[in-house]
């Protein structure tokens, strides 16, 4: 006796999804935790830098104080922060709370305002610091 079997349902193409804020903030999640990998490197390098000497210092101060430095040192610090705030999101989440679709979107939403916020914010007082 022949049985007849029914297709298997196919997963749906990444085409037919809408872009939402939640899947940008996942991407820039991951992102981030990237580019502190790559950041660490230049962190590594002011620190070495630091206990080798005078010159090897001069050359790092140098380079964190030029235009690049300091575009280095932006990009590193707000992707330390977003990374980090996007953790606590995930960290409420773990909580069950704000799961639905539209907290969900607040919380998205919230991350990137609050990560460029406090970017923001901590630029202002090292520069006026400096």
């Amino acid at each position: 006796m022949s049985q007849i079997q029914k297709p298997r349902p196919l997963s749906p193409h990444i085409m037919i999804y809408r872009l939402r804020m939640t899947m940008l903030m996942s991407g820039f999640h991951r992102a981030t935790g990237l580019a502190l990998y790559f950041g660490m490197v230049f962190l590594t390098w002011w620190l070495v830098a630091a206990a080798s000497g005078p010159n090897a210092f001069g050359w790092a101060s140098w380079f964190f104080g030029s235009f690049l430095g300091y575009i280095v040192m932006l990009g590193f610090s707000w992707g330390l922060i977003h990374h980090a705030v996007g953790g606590v999101r995930h960290l409420i989440w773990d909580l069950g709370i704000g799961l639905s679709k539209e907290a969900s979107m607040r919380w998205a939403i919230g991350t990137i305002i609050a990560s460029v916020a406090i970017t923001i914010l901590l630029w202002l007082v090292v520069l006026i610091v400096a």
